[in-house]
């Protein structure tokens, strides 16, 4: 039986708006001036993560996932695709406000298998720091005429944010990360997105970004809703567990590790970023050292897994 963690390696991706937080922070090493996102946890065919340790280094977690299922507790005649994805986002400049489809939308528009329903938890983010989330348009009517005029200061719903906080971004939620803002990103696994103002930036060519107006317009939930959702916190030996989310698709944890702690594994595979400090790994007897930066999945042939330190993690599982 498989007894080890799959430690997995960050797939880098060029964004106009990224920087070099990635480096600076979390000592990758980047491959790009501009690194706007680290898919720290990924089976999608435009990035999979690759396998570091164990029997599977130097596979991808797709092949994993596709030939290892037992790794997942995923039956044999299950062909869905990995539900999940993880990203870390660093936006030196503002993202474009965009807006994704939900599941119906992907599968029979854009024949992909996942919508994209997501969620942000905030590491770090500079002094008056802003998302936007939502828009206060009351119509589909009324939301076209808004785009179309480009009245982007009423249509467009802004928060300030900072380092700590979370927000859920179901499917159909116009959307942006701004400038200053870096974000632990947990999404299902898609990569559809539909561009409804990118401030008439230009790339290195002076090309536009292309926007995509009529599907975001069809797919964005009128009027805006704000979810509701409920959070719990619980301490267990030198570990506090706060739930920040939990439903369709995925429930998302935040760790704060002060000491040690036996932990068992409930569901199917557990997907475990750190994001600050570092810690012990003890699986079987064997130890791993962690550290800031480190992302790996607790398979479903792991029982129970023993954590002593001090650091901070994201813990994220399929819901359903």
């Amino acid at each position: 039986m498989y007894q080890e963690p799959l430690f997995l390696q960050p797939v880098f991706k060029e964004r106009i708006w990224g920087g070099q937080k990635l480096s600076t922070a979390f000592n990758y090493e980047i491959p790009y001036k501009h690194t706007g996102e680290a898919w720290v946890i990924s089976a999608h065919p435009n990035g999979p993560s690759q396998i570091k340790n164990g029997e599977l280094a130097g596979k991808t977690l797709l092949d994993a996932w596709e030939h290892q299922g037992q790794l997942f507790n995923k039956p044999a005649n299950n062909n869905e695709a990995y539900p999940l994805l993880i990203k870390i986002l660093d936006a030196a400049t503002d993202l474009s406000v965009q807006v994704h489809p939900d599941d119906t939308y992907a599968r029979e528009v854009e024949k992909q298998p996942y919508g994209k329903t997501e969620c942000w938890y905030v590491l770090s983010a500079d002094e008056d720091a802003e998302i936007i989330c939502g828009h206060h348009a009351q119509t589909r009517d009324e939301l076209k005429k808004m785009v179309a005029d480009g009245n982007w200061e009423d249509l467009l719903r802004r928060v300030p944010v900072k380092a700590g906080d979370f927000i859920y971004v179901p499917s159909g939620t116009i959307h942006a990360i701004g400038k200053g803002l870096v974000i632990l990103e947990t999404q299902q696994s898609s990569d559809i997105t539909y561009r409804v103002y990118d401030y008439d930036r230009t790339d290195a060519e002076g090309n536009t970004r292309e926007l995509h107006l009529d599907a975001a317009v069809e797919v964005t939930t009128v009027p805006h809703k704000t979810p509701a959702y409920d959070q719990n916190v619980e301490e267990i030996e030198g570990l506090t567990t706060k739930r920040l989310v939990t439903e369709k698709y995925f429930t998302v944890y935040h760790w704060n590790l002060d000491g040690e702690v036996n932990q068992t594994r409930t569901v199917d595979f557990l997907q475990v970023s750190l994001v600050e400090g570092q810690a012990t790994l003890t699986i079987d007897g064997k130890t791993y050292d962690i550290k800031k930066g480190d992302h790996f999945i607790i398979p479903a042939t792991i029982n129970d897994f023993h954590l002593s330190g001090k650091a901070e993690f994201l813990v994220s599982y399929p819901t359903a």
